[in-house]
């Protein structure tokens, strides 16, 4: 059995919606893309059909890994996520007690994780240790550089 992928409302319809475009004009302007190189002749020495042809193979690659994504997916019931524990879907305030920094994180599943902008997969270490934990509690996090103490502040929608 496949493993669920957790996902946003706005996550999957994102999916979906790349997923529509590269079935369509992804795949409409890659067979152009075959059929001009074609001809141009020999297929031994053509290096832009052989360019046109690995673009096909990412693209229906590509193609094959949203259509598996959207068919393992759970989408996250944002009316459902409470304010009192920290869930997939939380906003979170956190001090970095260590380092005596406070950061804002979103916790949603991996396919939509970005850290660089806050938003951490509910599989990271730290992710993972304030799930399950309240404002006002401490959770220690073991990350490569030993373990690093965070303070939950404040747990939003």
């Amino acid at each position: 059995m496949a493993e669920e992928i957790l996902l946003t409302k706005e996550g999957y319809d994102k999916l979906q919606a790349e997923l529509n475009e590269l079935k369509t004009k992804g795949r409409d302007d890659i067979a152009e893309k075959i059929k001009v190189a074609l001809s141009y002749g020999d297929l031994s020495e053509n290096s832009e059909y052989d360019e046109a042809k690995n673009e096909q193979g990412k693209m229906e690659h590509r193609i094959s890994e949203i259509e598996e994504t959207l068919k393992n997916a759970r989408i996250i019931d944002e009316n459902t996520i409470s304010n009192e524990k920290v869930q997939v879907g939380s906003k979170v305030k956190v001090k970095n007690v260590t380092l005596d920094m406070v950061a804002d994180y979103k916790i949603l599943g991996e396919k939509e994780s970005d850290p660089m902008n806050g938003i951490i997969s509910a599989y990271s270490p730290i992710g993972a240790a304030l799930i399950g934990h309240s404002a006002g509690e401490s959770v220690n996090v073991e990350v490569p550089m030993g373990i690093v103490t965070y303070e939950i502040i404040e747990i939003s929608k």
